[in-house]
Protein backbone atom coordinates (compact mmCIF):
# COMPACT_ATOMS: atom_id res chain seq x y z
CA UNK A 1 0.00 0.00 0.00
CA UNK A 2 3.15 2.51 0.81
CA UNK A 3 4.34 1.85 -2.63
CA UNK A 4 0.79 3.06 -4.67
CA UNK A 5 1.53 6.40 -1.89
CA UNK A 6 4.78 6.76 -2.42
CA UNK A 7 6.34 10.47 -2.02
CA UNK A 8 7.64 10.15 -5.32
CA UNK A 9 4.40 9.48 -7.00
CA UNK A 10 3.10 12.18 -5.39
CA UNK A 11 6.11 14.62 -6.69
CA UNK A 12 5.17 13.42 -10.06
CA UNK A 13 1.65 14.31 -9.85
CA UNK A 14 2.31 17.99 -8.73
CA UNK A 15 4.87 18.29 -11.29
CA UNK A 16 1.47 18.28 -13.62
CA UNK A 17 -0.13 20.87 -11.36
CA UNK A 18 -0.97 23.11 -14.26
CA UNK A 19 -2.57 20.36 -16.68
CA UNK A 20 -4.92 18.79 -13.29
CA UNK A 21 -5.52 22.53 -12.76
CA UNK A 22 -6.32 23.29 -16.81
CA UNK A 23 -8.66 19.97 -16.57
CA UNK A 24 -10.28 21.11 -13.49
CA UNK A 25 -11.43 24.72 -15.13
CA UNK A 26 -12.23 22.32 -18.20
CA UNK A 27 -14.67 20.62 -16.05
CA UNK A 28 -16.01 23.58 -13.98
CA UNK A 29 -16.69 25.12 -17.93
CA UNK A 30 -18.52 22.52 -19.29
CA UNK A 31 -20.66 21.74 -16.13
CA UNK A 32 -21.85 25.64 -16.18
CA UNK A 33 -22.63 25.49 -19.83
CA UNK A 34 -24.03 22.15 -19.57
CA UNK A 35 -26.27 22.93 -16.50
CA UNK A 36 -27.84 26.20 -18.32
CA UNK A 37 -28.26 24.35 -21.31
CA UNK A 38 -30.15 21.84 -19.32
CA UNK A 39 -32.32 24.24 -16.70
CA UNK A 40 -33.67 26.04 -20.30
CA UNK A 41 -34.71 22.48 -21.58
CA UNK A 42 -36.20 21.32 -18.41
CA UNK A 43 -37.64 24.74 -18.04
CA UNK A 44 -39.13 24.09 -21.39
CA UNK A 45 -40.16 20.72 -21.27
CA UNK A 46 -41.72 20.64 -18.53
CA UNK A 47 -43.83 23.22 -19.08
CA UNK A 48 -44.98 21.33 -22.27
CA UNK A 49 -45.72 18.50 -20.15
CA UNK A 50 -48.58 20.85 -18.27
CA UNK A 51 -49.63 22.53 -21.37
CA UNK A 52 -53.55 22.14 -22.22
CA UNK A 53 -52.70 21.14 -25.81
CA UNK A 54 -51.87 17.28 -25.98
CA UNK A 55 -49.32 17.60 -29.09
CA UNK A 56 -47.15 19.82 -26.35
CA UNK A 57 -47.51 17.13 -23.90
CA UNK A 58 -46.89 14.12 -26.18
CA UNK A 59 -42.98 16.23 -27.37
CA UNK A 60 -42.10 16.39 -24.13
CA UNK A 61 -42.45 12.84 -22.76
CA UNK A 62 -41.27 11.69 -25.67
CA UNK A 63 -37.98 14.13 -25.29
CA UNK A 64 -38.01 12.42 -21.56
CA UNK A 65 -38.40 8.93 -21.88
CA UNK A 66 -35.87 8.46 -25.42
CA UNK A 67 -32.75 10.42 -23.00
CA UNK A 68 -33.77 8.60 -19.79
CA UNK A 69 -33.96 5.28 -21.01
CA UNK A 70 -30.26 5.74 -23.34
CA UNK A 71 -27.38 5.93 -21.57
CA UNK A 72 -25.27 8.84 -21.17
CA UNK A 73 -22.06 7.38 -22.23
CA UNK A 74 -24.03 5.90 -25.48
CA UNK A 75 -25.22 9.23 -26.14
CA UNK A 76 -22.16 10.79 -26.43
CA UNK A 77 -20.71 8.09 -28.03
CA UNK A 78 -23.16 9.27 -31.36
CA UNK A 79 -22.45 12.64 -30.96
CA UNK A 80 -18.28 11.83 -30.95
CA UNK A 81 -18.72 8.79 -33.76
CA UNK A 82 -22.44 8.67 -35.91
CA UNK A 83 -22.62 12.59 -36.16
CA UNK A 84 -19.22 13.22 -38.28
CA UNK A 85 -20.75 10.09 -40.73
CA UNK A 86 -23.06 12.89 -41.76
CA UNK A 87 -20.75 16.09 -41.56
CA UNK A 88 -21.90 16.88 -38.11
CA UNK A 89 -18.09 17.59 -36.60
CA UNK A 90 -18.15 18.88 -32.90
CA UNK A 91 -15.17 19.09 -30.36
CA UNK A 92 -15.16 16.90 -27.75
CA UNK A 93 -15.91 20.57 -25.17
CA UNK A 94 -19.38 20.78 -27.19
CA UNK A 95 -20.21 17.14 -27.41
CA UNK A 96 -20.48 17.48 -23.87
CA UNK A 97 -21.81 21.10 -23.37
CA UNK A 98 -24.53 19.78 -26.01
CA UNK A 99 -24.83 15.55 -24.54
CA UNK A 100 -24.56 16.37 -21.00
CA UNK A 101 -27.01 19.29 -20.63
CA UNK A 102 -29.12 17.85 -23.36
CA UNK A 103 -29.37 14.57 -21.06
CA UNK A 104 -30.29 16.28 -17.90
CA UNK A 105 -32.76 18.62 -19.13
CA UNK A 106 -35.14 15.20 -19.30
CA UNK A 107 -34.65 15.07 -16.06
CA UNK A 108 -35.12 18.80 -14.96
CA UNK A 109 -37.92 18.77 -16.88
CA UNK A 110 -38.90 15.56 -14.53
CA UNK A 111 -38.51 17.92 -11.49
CA UNK A 112 -40.32 21.01 -13.04
CA UNK A 113 -43.24 18.96 -14.27
CA UNK A 114 -43.30 17.44 -10.25
CA UNK A 115 -42.80 20.55 -8.51
CA UNK A 116 -46.10 22.29 -11.16
CA UNK A 117 -48.07 19.36 -10.21
CA UNK A 118 -47.16 19.80 -6.35
CA UNK A 119 -48.94 23.47 -6.76
CA UNK A 120 -52.50 23.60 -5.41
CA UNK A 121 -55.33 23.56 -8.21
CA UNK A 122 -56.33 26.99 -6.69
CA UNK A 123 -53.41 29.12 -7.81
CA UNK A 124 -54.20 28.47 -11.16
CA UNK A 125 -57.75 29.22 -10.29
CA UNK A 126 -56.81 32.54 -8.54
CA UNK A 127 -54.58 33.89 -11.50
CA UNK A 128 -57.38 33.22 -14.10
CA UNK A 129 -59.92 34.85 -11.97
CA UNK A 130 -57.74 38.19 -11.54
CA UNK A 131 -58.25 37.87 -15.46
CA UNK A 132 -54.49 36.67 -16.09
CA UNK A 133 -53.69 34.99 -18.99
CA UNK A 134 -51.99 31.90 -19.37
CA UNK A 135 -49.12 33.05 -20.46
CA UNK A 136 -49.35 35.72 -17.42
CA UNK A 137 -50.42 33.01 -14.56
CA UNK A 138 -47.34 31.00 -15.53
CA UNK A 139 -44.76 33.72 -15.04
CA UNK A 140 -45.89 35.60 -12.38
CA UNK A 141 -48.10 32.87 -10.43
CA UNK A 142 -47.21 29.73 -11.40
CA UNK A 143 -43.06 29.73 -11.75
CA UNK A 144 -41.97 31.79 -8.73
CA UNK A 145 -43.88 29.01 -6.73
CA UNK A 146 -42.70 26.13 -8.62
CA UNK A 147 -38.66 27.35 -8.68
CA UNK A 148 -38.91 27.57 -4.57
CA UNK A 149 -40.14 23.68 -4.66
CA UNK A 150 -38.01 22.03 -7.07
CA UNK A 151 -34.64 24.09 -5.61
CA UNK A 152 -33.56 21.22 -3.28
CA UNK A 153 -34.14 18.97 -6.06
CA UNK A 154 -32.28 21.11 -9.20
CA UNK A 155 -28.66 21.42 -6.31
CA UNK A 156 -28.96 17.35 -6.70
CA UNK A 157 -29.51 17.34 -10.38
CA UNK A 158 -26.39 19.86 -10.77
CA UNK A 159 -24.43 17.64 -8.22
CA UNK A 160 -25.18 14.22 -10.70
CA UNK A 161 -24.54 16.83 -13.74
CA UNK A 162 -20.94 17.58 -12.39
CA UNK A 163 -20.44 13.72 -11.56
CA UNK A 164 -21.54 12.66 -15.18
CA UNK A 165 -18.77 15.37 -17.19
CA UNK A 166 -16.27 12.03 -16.05
CA UNK A 167 -17.85 10.04 -19.17
CA UNK A 168 -16.19 12.54 -21.92
CA UNK A 169 -12.86 10.75 -20.38
CA UNK A 170 -13.72 8.36 -23.00
CA UNK A 171 -13.52 11.03 -26.16
CA UNK A 172 -10.62 12.64 -24.84
CA UNK A 173 -12.42 15.78 -23.07
CA UNK A 174 -9.49 16.97 -21.38
CA UNK A 175 -11.90 17.04 -17.72
CA UNK A 176 -10.59 15.39 -14.68
CA UNK A 177 -11.08 12.12 -15.86
CA UNK A 178 -9.14 12.14 -19.05
CA UNK A 179 -6.50 13.92 -16.96
CA UNK A 180 -6.40 11.34 -14.35
CA UNK A 181 -6.63 8.28 -17.12
CA UNK A 182 -4.01 9.78 -19.18
CA UNK A 183 -1.65 10.53 -15.61
CA UNK A 184 -2.40 6.96 -14.42
CA UNK A 185 -1.86 5.03 -17.76
CA UNK A 186 1.45 7.24 -18.68
CA UNK A 187 3.31 6.93 -15.41
CA UNK A 188 1.21 3.99 -13.56
CA UNK A 189 0.82 6.07 -10.40
CA UNK A 190 -2.82 5.14 -10.21
CA UNK A 191 -3.22 5.61 -6.51
CA UNK A 192 -2.12 10.00 -6.09
CA UNK A 193 -4.15 10.64 -9.77
CA UNK A 194 -7.45 8.88 -8.69
CA UNK A 195 -7.10 10.36 -4.88
CA UNK A 196 -6.30 13.85 -6.08
CA UNK A 197 -9.44 13.95 -8.92
CA UNK A 198 -12.11 12.10 -6.03
CA UNK A 199 -10.86 14.88 -4.02
CA UNK A 200 -11.41 17.74 -6.71
CA UNK A 201 -14.90 16.10 -7.64
CA UNK A 202 -15.90 16.21 -3.77
CA UNK A 203 -15.26 19.73 -3.33
CA UNK A 204 -17.68 20.49 -6.50
CA UNK A 205 -20.46 18.24 -5.71
CA UNK A 206 -20.27 18.06 -1.85
CA UNK A 207 -21.65 21.93 -1.23
CA UNK A 208 -24.46 20.92 -3.99
CA UNK A 209 -25.53 18.26 -1.53
CA UNK A 210 -25.30 20.07 0.89
CA UNK A 211 -27.48 22.88 -0.02
CA UNK A 212 -29.67 20.63 -1.55
CA UNK A 213 -30.24 19.38 2.27
CA UNK A 214 -30.28 23.06 3.77
CA UNK A 215 -33.21 23.67 0.91
CA UNK A 216 -35.28 20.48 1.66
CA UNK A 217 -34.87 20.89 4.91
CA UNK A 218 -36.11 24.87 5.49
CA UNK A 219 -38.70 24.02 3.48
CA UNK A 220 -40.33 21.52 5.36
CA UNK A 221 -39.93 24.24 8.51
CA UNK A 222 -41.46 26.41 6.21
CA UNK A 223 -44.90 23.78 5.19
CA UNK A 224 -44.93 23.41 9.22
CA UNK A 225 -45.11 26.54 10.55
CA UNK A 226 -47.63 27.38 7.44
CA UNK A 227 -49.79 24.30 8.90
CA UNK A 228 -48.97 25.11 12.52
CA UNK A 229 -50.39 28.78 11.96
CA UNK A 230 -53.69 27.39 9.99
Amino acid sequence: MSNVFAPFKWSALFDKSIALLTAFGHTVLISVLALAIALVLGLLFGIMSQSRYRVFRIISRIYVELVQNIPLLLQVFLMYVVFPLFGLMMSSFFIGVIGIGFYHGAYISEVVRSGMEALPKGQYEAAYSQGFTDRQALRYVILPQTIRIILPPLAVQAANLIKNTSVLALIAGGELMYFSNSFAYSTSYYGPAYVVVGILYFALCFPLSRAARYLETRQKKSGEEVSGNA
